[in-house]
């Protein structure tokens, strides 16, 4: 007979207990299990095999290069610049005349020689007269006619000092081409009938004969 109020305590024996541990280790198991499946699952997926794609990077540098118009420039070393497709010249073949004349130019610099090279002991002496000056010097035949005129003092007009312009210009007045009176290294602006005319640059002017020349006189 049950009494109001009473607590009955009732021990757990592993009779009772046995159950619910096997209910426990079968829901371990299983998820275990489930585990191991899908690890192998994911390495098999893995292990696929897999086919690199063709390599088309020389195909699109081709197809590129293809869309790209060609221009008029010429090719390297070409100096025929304006000249086009039509009248290029094969840059090789240009390197290889060009080399060689360069070669042949520099050989023949390096024997050319002048009036400018003579020793001033060995230099022979002409009578100049500077029209505009008033004056008669002698000068050596290594001396421009522009250097002449500074050693006296005078007010000699010049720009570049290498044949290149006609700031230095004269007219020589004793007739006929003014190179039969002065030799020229490398002047770059007077034709020949200003020659002709008796012009000269006198920065790059080596007298060889006697003359008369108005400074300051271009053509």
């Amino acid at each position: 007979m049950a009494v109001a109020g009473t607590h009955i305590t009732i021990p757990l024996t592993p009779a009772s207990v046995a159950p619910h541990m096997v209910e426990v280790n079968l829901v371990g198991l299983s998820l275990g299990a489930l585990l191991t499946l899908t690890a192998v699952a994911l390495h098999l997926s893995k292990g696929t095999g897999w086919a690199p794609t063709t390599d088309i990077s020389q195909e699109v540098l081709e197809r590129r290069a293809e869309s790209v118009p060609e221009t008029d420039f010429p090719e390297p070393m070409n100096r025929a610049i304006g000249a086009g497709g039509g009248g290029a010249v094969a840059a090789g073949a240009v390197a290889g005349d060009e080399g060689g004349a360069e070669l042949e130019g520099g050989a023949e610099a390096e024997e050319e020689s002048g009036p400018w090279d003579v020793p001033d002991d060995e230099a022979d002496v002409f009578e100049i007269e500077y029209a505009k000056e008033g004056d008669t010097i002698e000068v050596k035949e290594n001396e421009t006619v522009l250097e002449a005129g500074e050693d006296e003092g005078w007010d000699m007009p010049y720009a570049c000092r290498q044949g290149q312009c006609v700031s230095c210009a004269g007219q020589i007045t004793s007739g006929g081409n003014a190179e039969d009176y002065v030799v020229h290294d490398d002047q770059q602006m007077l034709d020949d009938n200003e020659l002709g005319d008796g012009y000269t640059l006198t920065c790059v002017a080596y007298p060889k004969s006697d003359f008369t020349i108005e400074t300051g006189e271009a053509p």
